[in-house]
């Protein structure tokens, strides 16, 4: 399928989610954890990443995440990756407890398209260490779409992870899976990337993008997605794409929030305090605020 089937197909779909000027949501996209390996790209970034969770828990946000939550594609066991990054999936569980918590599927855990693995997985999870099984997520539904609608003036956004119409991220995923499983996996450890992932090749980053802002024109539909690993704010005068960016950067994580009415583009990097020297975790708007 192409992009304007699969994007029609997903906005058909999407779970409507109503909000007014006092919601309060934050979307992160392509955490990807791993095992906490050397080739966990996640892993630099976990610190940064509890920091921000505590804070839009504490705050009242509902957190969407916005596919590739975890690499299955990388990794492949659910269990492994729990137990690597505990700590994130305990607060994601202390979220979805208070009926804030949304999970959409990407490329690289479309596994979780799967109501057998999600129920074996999401709504139980064992701890084989100390022969223990808890509730995690009992009886969630891992989204394709969501679509976010302001109950005070119409206006909507389709939430997607944004592989959909990527050839070998959708419908190709197969093969992409198998190369990075068996053979990118263990490039990572020398900074070599897939070359089937937008993230690391210009040139697919900017046709997916390309893709989804002609539909964005056609359907007059504002979209916020993820996939390419690209943060992006459009201006005023461009169409409605917005991408999160990523939580795998070396220098810290960028999501996007709606607060208040408006949607901003915001980042989580660790800054040294000019004062005292001493590392601290700060959050910072990086493009608007701008009212919906």
């Amino acid at each position: 399928m192409r992009t304007n089937e699969r994007l029609d197909q997903a906005l058909r779909t999407a779970k409507v989610v109503d909000f007014d000027s006092t919601s309060k949501f934050v979307f992160f996209s392509d955490v990807h954890r791993g095992d906490d390996s050397v080739s966990d790209e996640f892993t630099k970034n976990q610190t940064t990443f509890l920091h921000a969770l505590d804070y839009y828990y504490e705050n009242g946000f509902t957190y969407i995440e916005v596919g590739d939550g975890e690499d299955l594609w990388e990794y492949g066991d659910f269990k492994v990756i729990r137990l690597a990054h505990a700590e994130v999936y305990d607060k994601m569980r202390d979220f979805f407890r208070d009926g804030r918590l949304y999970i959409i599927y990407g490329n690289h855990n479309n596994k979780l398209k799967n109501k057998a693995y999600v129920k074996k997985n999401l709504d139980h999870c064992c701890n084989e260490f100390n022969e223990s099984c808890e509730c995690l997520y009992p009886h969630i539904d891992v989204l394709q779409s969501i679509l976010l609608r302001d109950k005070e003036n119409g206006h909507s956004f389709l939430v997607v992870h944004g592989h959909q119409g990527d050839l070998f991220n959708d419908q190709l995923w197969f093969v992409s899976r198998f190369l990075l499983h068996y053979i990118w996996r263990y490039f990572h450890v020398i900074g070599l990337h897939s070359p089937t992932s937008p993230a690391n090749v210009l040139y697919k980053r900017h046709r997916i993008e390309a893709n989804f802002e002609k539909w964005i024109r056609l359907r007059r539909q504002a979209v916020i997605c993820g996939h390419t690993h690209r943060p992006r704010f459009p201006t005023k005068s461009r169409v409605p794409y917005f991408n999160t960016g990523a939580s795998t950067f070396s220098k810290g994580i960028t999501g996007i929030e709606i607060v208040d009415g408006k949607i901003q583009m915001i980042e989580w990097r660790d800054r040294a305090n000019p004062e005292t020297g001493v590392v601290e975790v700060k959050r910072a708007i990086t493009k608007g605020p701008r009212v919906i």
